[in-house]
């Protein structure tokens, strides 16, 4: 049940181990090490990153397809919706499928982003960094 949960074989784990071995006090060593450190320790919160949003690729989908689960079993909860408000609502959402996802173009300075507009047209908006 535990398998392919933990980061067991990453090599950033090898550099945690303790070194008993006395070393003589040099500052360049100390610098040196200290930065070492930060950089591994960026090293393997990258890594964990990667590895959790490797495992969860799945449950977006597992958890979209148990909410509408539950929504089936338990619909008779639910507000009634008259015929005209759900037609509609599956008209727009037909409209959006159909409708390409917008392309934000980004250069350095500004980002350039493209809303699709309900009665067709599109609306750019600029945003500064």
């Amino acid at each position: 049940k535990s398998a392919g949960k933990e980061m067991v074989v990453d090599s950033t784990l090898t550099f945690a181990a303790r070194r008993n071995v006395p070393v003589r006090y040099n500052r360049e060593l100390v610098a040196s090490t200290l930065k070492a450190m930060q950089r591994v320790s960026e090293i393997r919160a990258k890594r964990e990153r990667a590895f959790y949003k490797k495992r969860m690729v799945d449950n977006k989908e597992k958890q979209r397809m148990a909410d509408r689960k539950l929504v089936a079993e338990n619909e008779h909860l639910l507000p009634r919706v008259r015929a005209s408000e759900r037609m509609a609502v599956e008209a727009l959402d037909e409209q959006a499928e159909s409708t390409k996802v917008p392309q934000i173009k980004e250069t350095r300075r500004q980002r350039v982003k493209q809303r699709l507009l309900i009665g067709g047209g599109v609306d750019e908006r600029i945003e500064m960094d």
